[in-house]
């Protein structure tokens, strides 16, 4: 079982190919590839809002859960141990929230919640602080809701020819 919750915590193991291609660096990109992986997840996402945000409300709580339980050298407790990328899943599923699943959407997501998670504005620095697993995925979270109110914004005034 603990197998398994570390495959899910670690994006199936795909958190370890940029340490083993760049062992030098701090930060070597598993959360950019963490995000890259849900990509496809958002593609496949259902259609149907209410379907999409009862899903998301699940899939937070087991991103949670998961991440509880995720032991990876010693370090998961209480830390944002960088091998766990579930709550960058959990993250850009939240910005993809009720946003048409075509590219521009995509990428726009996904560059504004990596920006976001990188530089974790409050209120992601808030949840970023909290020592446990609800701030590990939580601070996720909150980029992913901050990039897809920016959005939804841009969306509206676009369409009404405010831009």
């Amino acid at each position: 079982m603990q197998k398994l919750i570390n495959a899910l915590a670690t994006g199936f193991f795909i958190s370890y190919l940029p340490a083993r291609v760049i062992p030098f660096k701090k930060n070597t990109g598993a959360g950019f590839l963490g995000t890259l992986l849900a990509v496809p997840l958002a593609l496949l996402w259902p259609g149907d809002y209410l379907l999409q945000l009862v899903l998301l409300l699940a899939f937070w709580a087991g991103a949670v859960w998961v991440c509880a339980r995720a032991r990876l050298g010693g370090q998961c407790q209480g830390h944002d141990n960088p091998k766990i990328v579930l709550d960058e899943v959990a993250g850009y599923l939240t910005a993809m929230l009720f946003l048409p699943h075509t590219w521009p959407f995509l990428l726009a997501a996904f560059v504004l919640f990596r920006t976001l998670d990188t530089l974790k504005p409050w209120p992601v620095n808030y949840f970023d602080r909290m020592p446990n697993a609800f701030g590990v995925v939580f601070d996720d979270v909150a980029a992913g809701l901050i990039s897809n109110i920016l959005i939804q914004i841009f969306v509206i005034f676009y369409t009404r020819g405010g831009f």
